[in-house]
């Protein structure tokens, strides 16, 4: 699943248009490489996420395509 996507649908972020533009920025790394938006995520990976002054890091633990609000939240596991 594209990098872009999975934020979107795993809610870290609300829309995949704003993924896209944190992506493009280099404000989004996985495994510890900064990564584009088309870059396929499989499940073991991790995905940091800078805002500003905030980190967020989690493990990758499922790909759904279209989960239901209760089950996005099980998409990932916060490691910070």
């Amino acid at each position: 699943m594209r990098l872009d996507k999975y934020l979107k649908v795993s809610r870290l972020i609300k829309r995949r248009t704003v993924a896209n533009e944190a992506c493009d920025a280099g404000r989004v790394s996985v495994n510890g490489k900064v990564a584009k938006a088309g870059v396929d995520v499989k499940v073991g990976d991790e995905i940091e996420i800078r805002f500003g002054s905030n980190t967020t890091k989690v493990r990758v633990l499922s790909l759904n395509e279209n989960p239901r609000k209760e089950e996005a939240a099980g998409m990932y596991e916060s490691l910070s």
